[in-house]
Order: C-alpha cells, then sequence, then structure tokens
C-alpha cells in the first residue's frame, strides 16, 4: 500500500485573480517523480563569492524541489498552459557533503481544477536532509503573458512600502 509523503497542503485564503486553465484529469495524487544530483561546489552556500559550506544548499534544495514537482505537472499541460509557482515551503533537516548523491522525490498529495501540491522529500541515502511543499498553479499562456507584460511596464519609482 502507498503512503502519502504529506496529508494537509497549505491553506490558501484567497481567490485567484486570473482565469485559470482547467487541469487534465490525468494528472492524479499520488503521482510521483524524482531528480537525482551529486552534490558539487556550485550547490554550496555562498555569500560574496565565498564558500561557507561546503555542503548542499538551502537555496539548491529549493531549486530541485521545484525540478521535482515540475516534472509531475510538466506532462499534463496543453500546448497553450503554462505552470507557475505559487508557493514554496522547506524545512532543511540536515546537510549533505559535496560529492553525496541526493534523491528529491515529489508526490501529488492534492489536485483540483486550478493546479496541484506537491509533498517534496530530499534524501541523501536513506537519511533525511530535507522536506515541503510546492504549489502550482495552471494558467492559459495568453494569460500568463498578459500578466508579465503588465508588470513589465516602467512605473515611476515608488519606493519600497513600508
Amino acid at each position: 500500500m502507498h503512503t502519502p509523503i504529506f496529508v494537509q497542503p497549505p491553506q490558501r485564503s484567497h481567490r485567484h485573480r486570473y482565469t485559470a486553465s482547467r487541469v487534465k484529469n490525468t494528472l492524479q495524487v499520488g503521482q510521483l517523480a524524482e531528480v537525482t544530483i551529486i552534490v558539487t561546489e556550485d550547490m554550496c552556500p555562498a555569500f560574496d563569492g565565498i564558500i561557507v559550506h561546503r555542503v548542499y544548499s538551502t537555496w539548491s534544495m529549493a531549486h530541485h524541489m521545484e525540478l521535482a514537482a515540475r516534472k509531475i505537472l510538466a506532462p499534463h499541460l496543453e500546448d497553450d498552459e503554462e505552470g507557475i509557482g505559487s508557493h514554496l515551503s522547506i524545512d532543511h533537516l540536515a546537510p549533505a557533503p559535496v560529492g553525496h548523491e541526493v534523491t528529491i522525490r515529489a508526490e501529488a498529495i492534492k489536485v483540483d481544477e486550478t493546479g496541484v501540491v506537491c509533498g517534496i522529500k530530499v534524501w541523501d541515502g536513506n537519511r533525511l536532509l530535507g522536506q515541503g511543499q510546492q504549489v502550482q498553479r495552471v494558467l492559459p499562456k495568453s494569460v500568463l503573458n498578459r500578466i508579465v507584460d503588465r508588470v513589465s511596464k516602467p512605473k515611476p519609482n515608488q519606493g519600497i512600502p513600508e
């Protein structure tokens, strides 16, 4: 029997402002995807070009979690649709040194008309390195293009709100 990675997806209190595409019914809860990487120095945390620790960084973990979740959604998109990330949470629990093989496993834990929630776990062998959730929404490419066009227009510098 298959045990789900997570059982509670994040709750969203707002309504989507844009018209979402209807997710194909081929995308189902329980579908899995995996990404396997070898930790390299470019995946280590570095600030101002100086590596702080020779271990797998949280930002690299975030990137690979996004990739694993994307592998679940991508086969179910129509040519005129695109998935966009709307949420990512990570608990980085343990380090993985340079040279270690890391496996990132995503599972669709909730599918609705607008997208998919994936539970994700990150492993170094049988040692759990991290876990979290990623939410992707599906939009028509035409809607996504309008959103990008709208936010790309220059606006007077209004400063950062307090």
